[in-house]
């Protein structure tokens, strides 16, 4: 395996990169840790929120209201809120890492350089699951959604047609990339104002339960441990905000947008996902039989459209969800998970042809076949089980949560224990609690997702045996700015 590439490599610049400090700001480049800028620098705080607000998928309770509204007893709004503010405090610790570390690699990066490599190649082993899986799960609702409208078109196909639009898009680059995703969310937001604007008129002229708080709060139903339940459902809808850290590289502002970027479309996505799921909840044609027995079909949105606009809002928002999973969003989680695999592999952390970057598309080409070939296998593979679905969200729930745990971790070593950083709220009081609150959510996660998690988490620390016994381990230089 090749070692790290530094600003002496032999093979010179890469043409294009910028080397050294980040031009536009002066803030230092991923030169001054060893590699060589070999991305391109092309993104903006727009892009970046773009990004970020398509990765989370502006209507990504469409997909997954029914599993929430039953785990939650119908409070679903307020778990959709109690998940915003756990991943405000997670935002915030990834702001703070990304700031000190501007590198790609996401909490790989900052879990390895904040405590220490092998605790950052667990926590990139553990977003593995949540960065390699999600593109599979994403396929797989797209393709089994459209083939529930075109039925004479077999999953498998919509799956392959997925997979291989996303993987020529990513090729193309990642401004190219980045216009697709604008041109998509515009698409999201028209849909859900559409259906925001029809469903509210529909309750004000006494469709559905008219309006009422139980979707935020039921005193006969309401636990901790029922709501925390759900938390760990509606997640999912939230991760991708941490995908915009594996832009780092291809950021040409200041470092400082990473967090902000991150932070803005959380709060942004936060704020539609509870209002949405908040009217869709009242126009529930049955809540009772749907928390009694769930949501098997997947429909129970489209069903409340259903009753707010007839026929034609149901397929809308039946297609819009299809589009959103399957292209926009599984379009940039192809493009963050290549970028996570060339960041460890440039670690010698994973095999170093993932670490390849194409000489004048500057993507991570090879990373990125890697994750279009393990979306199709996997997404085949789980269309042929009944669970596949719920098998697939779970892992990526455990995953990525289990890795933010090892962030926030991580915000305390570096600036607490080792800056010796006085400022005790950002540095200590807000990581804390994110951890807290992750903590008790992963703890009331569902039993299956825990063992699964486990067992992903004891062949991380084999490998990782294996790679230090091998002397794989990398030789991370700190920045001297810091």
């Amino acid at each position: 395996m090749s070692e790290p590439r530094t600003t002496n490599d032999p093979a010179g610049p890469v043409p294009g990169a910028a080397p050294g400090p980040i031009p536009a700001t002066g803030d230092p480049g991923v030169e001054a840790f060893g590699y060589r800028q070999e991305l391109k620098r092309s993104l903006t705080f727009t892009d970046l929120l773009v990004y970020g607000l398509v990765f989370m998928v502006p209507i990504a309770p469409f997909g997954i209201f029914g599993g929430v509204f039953q785990a939650s007893g119908g409070m679903v709004a307020l778990a959709y809120a109690i998940g915003g503010l756990a991943m405000a405090f997670t935002a915030a610790s990834y702001s703070q890492m990304s700031r000190a570390f501007p590198m790609a690699g996401s909490v790989y990066t900052y879990a390895g350089r904040g405590i220490a490599q092998p605790v950052g190649f667990i926590a990139g082993w553990m977003i593995l699951l949540d960065y390699v899986l999600v593109p599979a799960l994403l396929y797989l609702i797209a393709a089994i959604a459209m083939n529930s409208i075109y039925s004479s078109v077999p999953v498998l196909v919509w799956l392959i047609g997925f997979v291989l639009l996303n993987t020529i898009v990513n090729f193309f680059g990642i401004e190219f990339t980045a216009r697709v995703n604008k041109v998509m969310l515009v698409g999201e937001l028209i849909v859900l104002a559409i259906f925001l604007v029809i469903g509210v008129v529909a309750l004000a002229s006494g469709e559905g339960r008219g309006f009422d708080f139980s979707p935020i709060y039921d005193a006969d139903t309401f636990s901790l441990e029922l709501v925390f339940g759900a938390v760990s459902i509606a997640v999912l809808s939230f991760l991708g905000f941490d995908g915009i850290s594996t832009l780092a590289e291809e950021n040409k502002e200041s470092a400082r947008m990473i967090g902000k970027s991150m932070i803005a479309a959380l709060a942004l996505a936060g704020v539609l996902f509870i209002v949405q799921t908040w009217v869709a909840a009242l126009l529930v044609p049955d809540p009772d039989t749907l928390i009694a027995e769930g949501d098997a079909a997947g429909t129970a949105f489209y069903d409340a459209a259903g009753v707010a606009g007839g026929a034609w809002l149901a397929t809308l928002t039946a297609v819009a969800t299809a589009i959103a999973w399957g292209f926009a969003n599984s379009l940039v989680a192809q493009a963050a998970t290549s970028r996570l695999l060339f960041a460890m592999a440039r670690d010698r952390q994973l095999p170093s042809f993932l670490a390849q970057v194409h000489p004048t598309r500057r993507v991570p080409v090879n990373a990125t076949l890697v994750v279009a070939v393990i979306s199709l296998v996997l997404g085949w593979y789980m269309t042929t089980r009944d669970d596949g679905i719920t098998l697939l969200s779970t892992l990526v729930n455990f995953g990525a949560l289990s890795a933010f745990l090892l962030l926030h971790v991580a915000v305390v070593v570096h600036f607490i224990v080792r800056q010796k950083s006085t400022d005790y709220f950002r540095h200590l009081v807000v990581p804390v609690l994110g951890f807290a609150i992750l903590a008790y959510v992963v703890y009331n996660a569902q039993v299956a997702a825990q063992r699964l998690g486990f067992v992903w988490l004891g062949v991380g620390l084999v490998l990782m045996g294996i790679l230090l016994a091998m002397g794989r381990k990398p030789e991370l230089k700190a920045e001297e700015h810091l």
